[in-house]
């Protein structure tokens, strides 16, 4: 599509679940921080219904009557257990070509992650994309998803309109995350959140795979 017709300038992915095939690390690593304290760790749906927010804000969610002191001491576990596998995390199929793609078609391209920046930034190195993404944007520099924050800090760094903006991810957080900042955005299912809850936060549209995704940006981006 040509830049000028183009409905989107911005493209703002998520990055768990949506870049990297991170959902079962994720779940296993909070399950683990719980057995280490000897907690009931939670399940695995509720697990991954807090992926995408922001560390400490997803913990007091699984488990809002523990005391603070608690909470701090699941964060240091779940930190130990996830980075023992982060290197080995893969991104998902398809997906690095995907966005040389689109940054060779002139879209600014933006991350949005509850990740921390420090998490952030060791996973794009790993992956060599630490070039590929105009703009980023961690949970540790804004306010968690669902709150607007991070988009309307992209937005502002690369001079982009909501209607320019789509934001592209795998959670129900990402979706309302876009509707607070009045952008748009687009689901996909292959990540944490099931294809129900992402249509009942009624995005643009839900793609399946990471070559669904590729092809409704041709047609639609």
């Amino acid at each position: 599509m040509e830049q000028g017709t183009r409905r989107f300038r911005l493209l703002v992915f998520d990055w768990d679940g949506t870049v990297v095939d991170s959902t079962v690390p994720i779940v296993r690593a909070v399950q683990a921080a719980y057995r280490d304290l000897g907690l009931v760790p939670p399940d695995e749906k509720a697990t991954r219904y807090i992926i995408g927010l922001k560390l400490d804000t997803a913990f007091f969610s699984l488990s809002p009557d523990l005391p603070e002191k608690t909470i701090e001491e699941l964060l240091d576990r779940y930190r130990y257990h996830y980075w023992q596998s982060d290197a080995e995390i893969p991104l998902f199929g398809g997906i690095s070509a995907l966005l040389e793609k689109l940054d060779g078609e002139d879209y600014f391209l933006a991350v949005a992650t509850g990740k921390s920046r420090k998490g952030l930034d060791r996973m794009l190195r790993q992956n060599g994309l630490m070039q590929r993404f105009h703009a980023t944007r961690c949970a540790d520099e804004s306010f968690s998803k669902p709150h607007p924050e991070m988009l309307l800090y992209l937005m502002d760094r690369l001079g982009v309109t909501p209607e320019q903006t789509l934001m592209i991810g795998d959670t129900t957080h990402d979706i309302l995350m876009a509707k607070n900042a009045r952008s748009q955005a687009l689901a996909v299912s292959y990540g944490a959140h099931d294809e129900d809850s992402l249509q009942q936060s009624q995005p643009l549209d839900v793609v399946g795979s990471v070559s669904a995704l590729d092809t409704w940006l041709t047609m639609h981006g």
